[in-house]
C-alpha cells in the first residue's frame, strides 16, 4: 500500500448531468418551448469500407504520429450551455437512429462536452457516418444552443429501450461510459483506460473520438470505438447486451497503442462515489444515515481468495495496491441493497448497480489499485479502481487486453463463503470504563450460508492479522442475536505516531475459513480527530 500526497483533492466530474439526460423524453420535453415541426429522415454520409482490423490499423498509424488536439469550435456558445441550458436541449424521438432492433440517441454539445464525435453506422462491412443536425434537438428559442455552427457534431450517444421512455447505456465525456444495471438506477461509471491515475504528475484522458455502431448477434449491440491521446491510441469492440432484470454484459476487446511511455496503466477502470457508510458515519453531519454509490472493492484473486475491501473516505489521497497474477476478477460493488440504511428516495443510492471486471485473456502480473480521494459532498466522484499490469508500456509498445464487464445487483460468481456486511468502528474498551486511549473498536458482521449450522462451542476462529507495531486486543466472535449473522470483534491499539493500518480478518473453522477475507484500512489520526 502506497499513500499519495500531492493529487488535487477533489476532482468533480460532469458525469451527474448524464444522469439528469437520462430523464424520460416527456419529462425533457415539458422544459422545451420549440415546436417539434417537421423532421426528415437522419442523413448518412457516402459509405466506406470498415472492420475491426481496417481500425485497429487506423489506431496504430495515429500512434506513429505526433498527437494533435481537437480544435473545439465556438468556444463562446459552449460556455455559456452549462447544466440547466444543457438540460434543456432534447433529442427528438423521431430522429433517432436503429441499430438492428436497437434505437440509438445523441448528445448535445455543451461546458462540460465541447468536442464533439464521429458516429456512423455500420452494415455490410460498410460504415456511413450519421451527419449532425440541429434539427435533431429540440431546445427552447431562447437557448445559447442556437448560436452553434450549423454542422458542430455530437458530444456522444446513448442506446434506448424499446419503449423510448429510458436509456440503458451512454457514452458522453472523454472514454466514459456507464450503464444502468439489473436495477435500472445509473451510479458509477466506466472509462476505456485510466492513465496516472494518483500519481503526482498529471492524469491524462484520452478521448474516444469516432463510435461505430452495428448489430450484433441475437440482439446484442456492437459498439467499435476509436481512442485518441497524447500518450496513446486505441481501437475497442464492445459487444453490449441489455439483459431486462439481470442488467447488462459488455465483451470488451481492447488493444492500446502508446506514443510515449506511461507510469501507471489503468486496465478497466471504474469510478464511483463514497462519502460515507456506516463504518465512517462520524465524518459527516447529513441527515441520511449513508451516502455512496459503492461500499466496497470485491477481488477474486487468481489462487482462488475472495476479498472483500470496504472503502474509505480518507484525509488525503490514498492508493492501494494488491498484487496478483491472472486474477479471477474484481470490482465496485455496492453491497448494501436495503433502503433503510439510505433514506433518498430521489437519487435512490440502494439501487447503484455493481460492476464486476472479469478478465477473458491472459493479463499476468500485476495489481488490483484503488484510489481513494476525500470529499465532503456527493457531488464528487472520488473513488478509483483498475487492474495495472506489473510493466508500464513503452512508447511504441501495442497492449491487448480482452475482458467481460458485468452491470448488475451482485457479481455473477460462485461464491462459497459467508461476506461482510457491515463494518463499523468505535471508541475501543469496555462500555461502562474508561476508555483507554488511541484504542479503537471493529466489528464485521458476516452472513451467509457457509456459517450455516455452526455453532459457538465448535472450533469458530477469529482470525485477525495486523502489521509490527499494532496490537490485537481480545478478538472474539459471537452470533448476532435475531438474525443469521455472525459477528467478529476487536480492539485495536498502534503505537505512537502511526497513522494508517492495514489489516486482515475472517471467520474459520477448523482451520478452514467460512467466511471471505476483510481487508481493511484505517487511518487512525483522521478516527482520533473526529471522536
Amino acid at each position: 500500500m502506497e499513500q499519495i500526497l500531492s493529487l488535487p483533492s477533489f476532482r468533480l466530474t460532469a458525469l451527474g448531468l448524464m444522469a439528469a439526460l437520462s430523464l424520460s423524453g416527456a419529462a425533457a420535453a415539458q422544459e422545451a418551448s420549440a415546436p417539434a415541426g417537421q423532421l426528415s429522415a437522419p442523413v448518412f454520409s457516402a459509405p466506406q469500407a470498415f472492420s475491426h482490423d481496417l481500425l485497429a490499423e487506423r489506431a496504430a498509424t495515429l500512434a506513429r504520429q505526433p498527437h494533435v488536439p481537437a480544435p473545439v469550435r465556438n468556444p463562446e456558445v459552449l460556455e455559456k450551455i452549462d447544466y440547466d441550458a444543457h438540460w434543456r436541449i432534447r433529442f427528438r424521438d423521431e430522429a433517432s437512429v436503429r441499430i438492428g432492433d436497437t434505437p440509438a440517441q445523441f448528445f448535445h454539445l455543451g461546458t462540460y462536452f465541447r468536442q464533439p464525435v464521429k458516429v456512423f453506422a455500420v452494415e455490410g462491412g460498410e460504415a456511413r457516418e450519421i451527419v449532425y443536425s440541429p434539427d435533431y434537438f429540440e431546445m427552447p428559442e431562447d437557448s445559447v444552443a442556437k448560436g452553434l455552427d450549423p454542422e458542430a457534431g455530437f458530444a456522444g450517444f446513448r442506446l434506448m429501450r424499446d419503449d423510448m421512455k429510458s436509456d440503458w447505456i451512454s457514452f458522453l465525456g472523454a472514454a466514459y461510459f456507464r450503464s444502468d444495471g439489473a436495477l435500472r438506477q445509473y451510479g458509477l461509471s466506466a472509462r476505456a483506460v485510466a492513465l496516472n491515475t494518483g500519481l503526482p504528475v498529471p492524469e491524462e484522458f484520452p478521448r474516444f473520438t469516432e463510435f461505430y455502431l452495428e448489430e450484433g448477434p441475437e440482439g446484442a449491440t456492437v459498439v467499435h470505438a476509436l481512442m485518441d491521446g497524447p500518450s496513446m491510441t486505441g481501437a475497442y469492440r464492445m459487444v453490449m447486451r441489455d439483459q431486462p432484470g439481470k442488467g447488462q454484459v459488455m465483451d470488451i476487446s481492447s488493444r492500446l497503442f502508446f506514443r510515449a511511455p506511461v507510469e501507471r496503466l489503468g486496465v478497466a477502470p471504474l469510478t464511483s462515489m463514497f462519502w460515507y457508510s456506516e463504518s465512517n458515519r462520524f465524518q459527516s453531519s447529513d441527515w441520511r444515515p449513508e451516502v455512496h454509490d459503492t461500499d466496497g472493492l470485491m477481488i477474486h484473486t487468481g489462487t482462488g481468495e475472495h476479498i472483500w475491501r470496504p472503502l474509505n473516505n480518507p484525509d488525503r489521497v490514498a492508493t492501494s495496491s494488491y498484487l496478483d497474477r491472472n486474477i479471477k476478477g474484481f470490482g465496485l460493488i455496492q453491497r448494501d441493497r436495503n433502503f433503510d440504511h439510505y433514506q433518498d428516495d430521489g437519487v435512490f443510492y440502494e439501487k447503484r448497480p455493481a460492476v464486476w471486471i472479469e478478465p477473458t485473456s491472459d493479463w499476468g502480473a500485476g495489481a488490483v489499485q484503488l484510489v481513494e480521494i476525500p470529499t465532503d459532498d456527493e457531488i464528487y466522484d472520488n473513488i478509483v479502481a483498475f487492474w495495472n499490469p506489473e510493466s508500464p508500456p513503452q512508447a511504441g509498445e501495442e497492449r491487448r487486453f480482452d475482458y467481460r464487464m458485468h452491470w448488475v445487483a451482485s457479481p455473477p460468481i460462485d461464491m462459497p463463503l459467508a461476506q461482510t456486511v457491515a463494518t463499523q468502528v468505535g471508541n475501543g474498551g469496555v462500555p461502562g470504563q474508561p476508555r483507554p486511549e488511541d484504542v479503537i473498536k471493529v466489528v464485521l458482521d458476516f452472513e451467509g450460508a457457509a456459517l450455516d449450522g455452526h455453532e459457538l462451542d465448535e472450533d469458530i476462529q477469529p482470525r485477525v492479522s495486523a502489521p509490527e507495531g499494532v496490537e490485537v486486543i481480545n478478538p472474539f466472535v459471537v452470533r448476532v442475536v435475531g438474525t443469521d449473522r455472525w459477528r467478529l470483534t476487536f480492539d485495536l491499539k498502534a503505537a505512537p505516531g502511526t497513522d494508517t493500518v492495514d489489516l486482515r480478518a475472517y471467520i474459520a473453522h477448523e482451520d478452514a475459513p467460512l467466511t471471505e477475507t476483510w481487508l481493511g484500512q484505517f487511518h487512525l489520526a483522521q478516527i482520533n480527530r473526529l471522536r
